[in-house]
């Protein structure tokens, strides 16, 4: 009953559309892109993962200090 609601047989395939095209478009523009990631996000992916980390842990240990 939601889904036929919120989501009709329009919506449904501009959804599709959408998500299709943005992924196609994502996926050229990295690949066009990729000289300049390895040139300059060099190690990127390491220094995002250390620091989210560390944000998670920041945070789940003042959720645990101060409670809910």
């Amino acid at each position: 009953m939601f889904i036929n609601a919120y989501f009709t047989t329009g919506r449904i395939i501009f959804i599709v559309f959408f998500v299709l095209a943005f992924g196609t478009l994502i996926f050229i523009s990295y690949k066009k892109d990729i000289k300049n990631h390895e040139r300059y996000y060099k190690n990127a992916g390491k220094k995002v993962a250390i620091y989210g980390g560390l944000i998670v842990a920041i945070f789940i240990a003042i959720r645990i200090i101060f409670g809910n």
